[in-house]
């Protein structure tokens, strides 16, 4: 197997004097989904902030395209190629859909088939009939289009999808899967945080559980799904 796309060890961290992961690890090779599973609270946004350079760890390494990325600031981590569908979605609601697009083009990860306008409206037809439209002007489920949009523009090593279809009406939520799977399918890398497992055994390869700011569990899709007991332990509600 080839080297790993991300590789954390032993990573602890929080918000300043609170410290909030204990000693992670984990990785992801090229073309692998893995995913950061828990219940909220237990430490997989505090994990990908300290991945994207938005906090600093307190000890141990991250590594990204083989080269250790720890204490770097966010921007320089950006540019390398890591990219990132925010919870919350966070566009800029002043821009309309195509400035939000644009305003993120990149070429980071040298493919000879690159994400482009006609690319992402080709993935999200509704943002094409929006595209003069201002963000805010967008519901909840095209800003979260427009998000993953936002990311692929930067043609990334990696992205990272924090909350991918959280607060989704069901069929907005259906698509988003059906994006991901395509994203997949073309060998992206790709992180996802979401709580609906049993989607998420379908799409990953791997899955990291979390509690407490630790891993409790790490493991494959075959093994996640026949552990139903983690889900009980540490998923559940």
């Amino acid at each position: 197997m080839s080297a790993p796309v991300l590789q954390v060890e032993s990573l602890t961290g929080g918000y300043g004097p609170s410290q909030v992961l204990f000693g992670i690890d984990l990785e992801v090779h090229e073309g692998q989904v893995l995913t950061l599973l828990g219940r909220n609270g237990m430490g997989k946004t505090t994990s990908v902030r300290h991945l994207l350079g938005l906090n600093r760890a307190y000890s141990g390494e991250i590594r990204f395209l083989g080269q250790s990325i720890t204490g770097l600031p966010a921007d320089q981590i950006a540019r390398r190629g890591m990219a990132v569908v925010p919870e919350g979605r966070q566009i800029f609601t002043n821009l309309s859909v195509e400035e939000n697009l644009l305003a993120f083009a990149a070429r980071r990860n040298g493919r000879g088939d690159p994400w482009t306008l006609d690319g992402v409206y080709t993935q999200f037809p509704r943002l094409k009939e929006r595209r003069h439209n201002g963000g805010g002007q967008l519901s909840g489920g095209e800003q979260q289009m427009l998000a993953i949009g936002r990311a692929l523009m930067t043609n990334p090593h990696l992205l990272i999808l924090d909350e991918a279809t959280e607060g989704l009406a069901p069929l907005v939520r259906e698509e988003i899967w059906t994006c991901l799977k395509r994203l997949r399918e073309t060998g992206l890398t790709i992180i996802v945080i979401d709580k609906y497992i049993r989607r998420l055994i379908g799409l990953a390869d791997r899955h990291v559980i979390l509690e407490k700011g630790r891993v409790v569990w790490a493991g494959s899709s075959p093994e996640l799904e026949a552990r139903q007991d983690l889900w009980a332990d540490y998923l559940s509600v």
